[in-house]
């Protein structure tokens, strides 16, 4: 399986979002799309904290662009 990046994992979630808000799901379908919807946004919200320590890492770096790696889970 290829790796989901940032974007495809927005538009996964947008698109449950849409069908969750229609109300024409089955309970039980509803209850799948909304736990895949929680891991999705699990996943983005990590993907912005990767992000955000970067941009930090690049701003403390004595005002240079240069970057350190920091520890990171692979997602």
């Amino acid at each position: 399986m290829a790796r989901k990046t940032f974007e495809q994992a927005m538009e996964q979630l947008e698109a449950i979002t849409s069908d969750l808000e229609s109300g024409e799901l089955p309970l039980e379908v509803s209850l799948k799309k909304f736990e895949e919807g929680i891991k999705l946004a699990d996943f983005c919200n990590k993907k912005l904290d990767e992000s955000k320590k970067k941009v930090s890492i690049l701003l403390e770096k004595n005002n240079s662009l240069t970057t350190t790696p920091f520890e990171h889970d692979d997602y």
